[in-house]
């Protein structure tokens, strides 16, 4: 006896060929974002940024937005590299790196529980999440705190009260040096955006 299939059934056996390509394109296309994602290449920094180089990573900083690089006899010891934001006198932005700021420190969750240690007392932490750097792995585990503050007025800071945010990323590059890279400034001169560029524009080494 011959059967004779009906449009009925060729049409749902089309759309469930159909759905089937579509998840299996969806998959591949979510491999090669994968691929990407754990490439050992150098992140990038928005138009307009620069960039701050170290033994252990690189970061970008919005020097279209007044920041410039600070000479290293006049930074920190505490510091590989900063980029300052000074206004009329004033620091309003500070982008820093600090190197081997903490012993006893093997990963990243070590490390931004040593950084976060230092964020200070009034701080307010607002969120912390695990990131992946560009660079090299297992050094491209890091771990991101934002947190918000307030300026105390000393060392050419803001007013003190003046309403201050930061983002910090910590972790250990593929030599064991542990890392903390942050960014601080005036609430209102600072978004988001500009935050997640900031992480997004690290390459550990």
């Amino acid at each position: 006896m011959t059967m004779t299939r009906s449009p009925h059934d060729a049409g749902r056996r089309a759309a469930t060929a159909a759905l089937g390509l579509s998840l299996l394109l969806a998959l591949a296309g979510c491999g090669d974002s994968d691929s990407d994602a754990d490439a050992d290449g150098k992140a990038s920094a928005p138009k307009g940024w620069s960039t701050l180089d170290t033994d252990s990573l690189s970061v970008g900083y919005p020097k279209d937005q007044g920041y410039a690089e600070q000479p290293a006899a006049e930074r920190s010891r505490s510091n590989a590299a900063v980029a300052l934001k000074v206004e009329n006198g004033i620091r309003t932005g500070m982008v820093s790196v600090q190197l081997n700021f903490a012993t006893g420190v093997s990963d990243a969750a070590e490390a931004a529980a040593a950084a976060g240690a230092g964020i200070g007392l009034g701080a307010t932490r607002k969120a912390t999440e695990d990131v992946r750097l560009a660079g090299p792995s297992p050094a491209r585990d890091a771990r991101r705190i934002d947190y918000d503050f307030t300026a105390d007025g000393k060392d050419d800071t803001p007013t003190r009260g003046t309403p201050m945010t930061g983002v910090l990323v910590a972790g250990v590059d593929s030599g064991g040096v542990p890392f903390v890279v942050r960014l601080n400034a005036v609430r209102e001169a600072v978004d988001g955006e500009d935050l997640d560029a900031f992480v997004g524009s690290i390459t550990v080494k």
